[in-house]
């Protein structure tokens, strides 16, 4: 099931979002990636201002994702599955909620990492494309990524 979260569920979601993105702090050898250092209040701000989805099963969070306007864009931002439900398409029904739920907007950006596959393949089989890339330093390039609602979504 995905809903919207709310600011109850800050603290849930700060703890499933750092046990997913420890192994992206693996990766690129950096423990300080922004959402490994991000606060439970930032969390709260975000889910008062943005459009936060949680999956749920059985009551426990397993996913979820932010979506941001921008104008006639949806920045998407914080892609999360916790590690025992990774590849079980928690995250592809997460996006696919947030494209759902968001109508009016005529295109979708997000970014990853570039040796993050799993992401890079993800959003690739829903529709984005690479739009730029960004060296941010020695270990780490950006990949900037864009669906827009012209392109149809693959099936379910």
């Amino acid at each position: 099931m995905i809903e919207a979260a709310v600011a109850a569920d800050a603290g849930e979601l700060l703890t499933l979002q750092r046990a997913a993105y420890v192994t992206e702090a693996q990766l690129y050898g950096d423990p300080y990636i922004p959402p490994l250092v991000e606060s439970l209040e930032q969390i709260r701000k975000i889910i008062e201002g943005a459009l936060v989805l949680k999956a749920l099963d059985a009551g426990r969070i397993v996913g979820a994702v932010r979506g941001q306007l921008s104008g006639a864009t949806c920045l998407v931002g914080r892609l999360v599955v916790a590690p025992d439900r990774q590849g079980q398409g928690v995250g592809t029904a997460l996006l696919r909620a947030v494209h759902e739920r968001m109508p009016e907007v005529t295109a979708f950006d997000l970014f990853t990492g570039h040796l993050s596959e799993g992401n890079l393949r993800l959003y690739r089989r829903l529709g984005y494309r690479e739009t730029s890339r960004e060296r941010m330093d020695d270990h780490m390039t950006i990949v900037h990524l864009r669906m827009t609602r012209d392109r149809s979504l693959p099936p379910k």
